[in-house]
């Protein structure tokens, strides 16, 4: 699984990039895009960036 980032909801907020920054990062328009998938070893804190995102811009690509 692959999380999703709406980037027109997205405020740039860096919270989803600073809790798991091997999955998140800011792309060249400043906004998050998930660029790994999720592994077992990370899920908690994918879905710990997701229940987190101020706007609700994360979805688990499910």
């Amino acid at each position: 699984m692959r999380a999703v980032v709406d980037k027109d909801t997205c405020i740039s907020c860096g919270l989803c990039v600073s809790t798991v920054p091997e999955v998140f990062e800011m792309d060249d328009d400043g906004k998050a895009v998930a660029v790994s998938d999720t592994t077992e070893e990370n899920k908690e804190s994918v879905q710990e960036a997701i229940d987190g995102c101020p706007v609700d811009a994360i979805s688990d690509g499910q």
